[in-house]
């Protein structure tokens, strides 16, 4: 059989001429000939399994930088790619499946104001700053209060004041009676607060740059509402399993997402610590803010890049795998940044889930 046109190829794929035009410029999928003249493509006939599971990957909702990786790979392990890909969303979408019941409840007047006693949660918390090897100030803060844990990353020259205005918008919360259900609402005005803060700084000298980036979590009962902007992250320790239930706004995320740079090349991409959100000072700033249900045993990680970026997701399971309390934990953490040059300045925090 001879070569087919893109659109016969298209169709027999089940893909749009638009996708593998895509797909060939990100090299996930070449034609087998490209006319010199009209740069019209043609495809070989045996190229649709491959095209076929590309397509099946797509239905899936797998990023394009990590369908290449699977397509690449021997069947078996290709298999067990997609089983851990799966693994990830399920796990996400629960997350998000006991934020939907609670706005159910919520809203339809069957949320109760008061915790079932034996549901009552509390944790222990330890936080720290620690000033990178090559660093000669730190505008990374951390804060663990009994009801909310805090990281902040400042940058510009007044990103150290930046950073500490952010937490301390956020400290009076501590001391507000906040029903589970308006838990999301009181981080979103408290951040409102945090950048009007910002912006009182820049005023003065409005050629002097303070941004920060900021993840903060505010408990109530067993609901925490997490509020995160820029590249500041939170992990979720639970089961023996880690979780990043962030999702970092950089320029080099945002190309992951795209499919046009794989995770590992975004590790060394020269740019990766180019934020597209953060607290800014000039309002219009857009947090990601989301409810989730905490469980006795459970351990929270809060960091800003000084950590995420030198201390890979599999050392960190293992460190907050231990049994050591939260102290002990940080204390791990820290030596393992050091000992991975600790280029940027380390703020943690960490947290365990414990019933009252």
């Amino acid at each position: 059989m001879g070569l087919l046109t893109i659109g016969t190829f298209a169709r027999a794929a089940r893909l749009s001429p638009k996708a593998l035009r895509l797909y060939d410029e990100l090299g996930l999928l070449r034609p087998a000939a490209v006319d010199g003249e009209s740069g019209y493509r043609f495809y070989d006939p045996t190229q649709l399994e491959r095209a076929r599971l590309i397509a099946w990957l797509r239905r899936l909702g797998m990023p394009l930088a990590r369908i290449r990786q699977v397509c690449d790979l021997e069947p078996k392990a290709a298999a067990e790619q997609v089983a851990d890909y799966w693994a990830q969303v399920m796990a996400d979408t629960a997350v998000r499946e006991q934020l939907a019941t609670f706005l159910v409840d919520y809203l339809s007047g069957r949320g109760s104001a008061v915790e079932d006693a034996e549901t009552m949660i509390g944790i222990r918390h330890a936080a720290r700053s620690e000033l990178g090897l090559v660093r000669t100030s730190n505008d990374d803060v951390a804060y663990a209060g009994a009801r909310l844990l805090a990281v902040a990353d400042g940058g510009g020259l007044g990103g150290n004041l930046a950073s500490v205005a952010a937490i301390d918008a956020l400290k009076p919360l501590e001391t507000k009676a906040i029903p589970a259900g308006d838990l999301l609402g009181a981080l979103a005005d408290a951040v409102g607060q945090a950048d009007l803060a910002i912006q009182d700084i820049t005023e003065p000298a409005p050629s002097s740059e303070a941004i920060t980036t900021l993840t903060a979590m505010l408990w109530s009962g067993s609901q925490l509402a997490l509020v995160h902007i820029g590249d500041t992250r939170a992990y979720l320790l639970r089961d023996g399993e880690i979780f990043q239930i962030t999702h970092d706004h950089t320029y080099v995320q945002v190309l992951v997402d795209q499919g046009r740079l794989s995770e590992e090349e975004a590790v060394s991409h020269p740019q990766r610590s180019l934020l597209v959100r953060a607290l800014t000072g000039m309002g219009g700033s857009q947090p990601d803010l989301s409810l989730h249900t905490a469980v006795a045993g459970d351990r929270y990680l809060l960091c800003s890049d000084g950590l995420s970026t030198v201390v890979a997701a599999e050392p960190l399971r293992g460190v907050l795998s231990g049994t050591g309390d939260p102290e002990q934990v940080l204390d791990e953490l820290v030596r393992l940044a050091y000992d991975a040059g600790a280029p940027d300045n380390i703020a943690c925090v960490v947290a365990d889930v414990v019933t009252l």
